[in-house]
């Protein structure tokens, strides 16, 4: 009777401690989802600089109100969440007291690529020579420090 109980036992043993290891891929192999802000985040979102402005969709004939309804909506439908409750809630306070230029040239920053105006908002990176003088660019950076550390959520569609 003593073998069968020890028989018994190793293989309960066998059955809660499996030898083998839960995960095939590396330990140190790099993160495929690095954080925002991280150095790895900010080197892999990097748009190579030989690569020309985005040129707009031409709108001829387009309101300001209907500008402004797009905007509104581009500005809530980035791809990233980040991107999305930055610009949403810039859209929502702001757009309204822009005059027809300055919401041409946020449609214009818009064309641009998700990371690169979420890290110049930031001031992590900086932006490039078409953009260091832009009125709209500089609201953005001040909406994005968030002085009065106001809690922002996504405002309604």
């Amino acid at each position: 009777m003593s073998t069968f109980f020890s028989s018994r036992i190793l293989a309960l043993r066998a059955v809660r401690c499996p030898c083998r290891t839960l995960s095939t891929t590396s330990r140190w192999s790099t993160d495929p989802w690095p954080l925002p802000h991280t150095p790895q985040h900010l080197s892999n979102t990097q748009t190579p600089s030989d690569i020309p402005p985005p040129t707009p969709i031409p709108r001829p004939g387009e309101s300001k109100e209907t500008l402004r309804a797009r905007l509104v909506y581009q500005s809530r439908k980035r791809g990233t969440l980040e991107s999305d409750l930055l610009l949403s809630t810039f859209a929502r306070d702001h757009l309204w007291q822009m005059d027809e230029t300055e919401l041409k040239e946020y449609d214009k920053l818009l064309d641009e690529p998700d990371w690169d105006i979420y890290y110049w908002a930031t001031e992590s990176r900086t932006p490039p020579e078409r953009w260091t003088k832009s009125s709209v660019l500089e609201k953005l950076t001040i909406h994005a420090k968030n002085e009065g550390k106001v809690v922002r959520k996504m405002p309604p569609l």
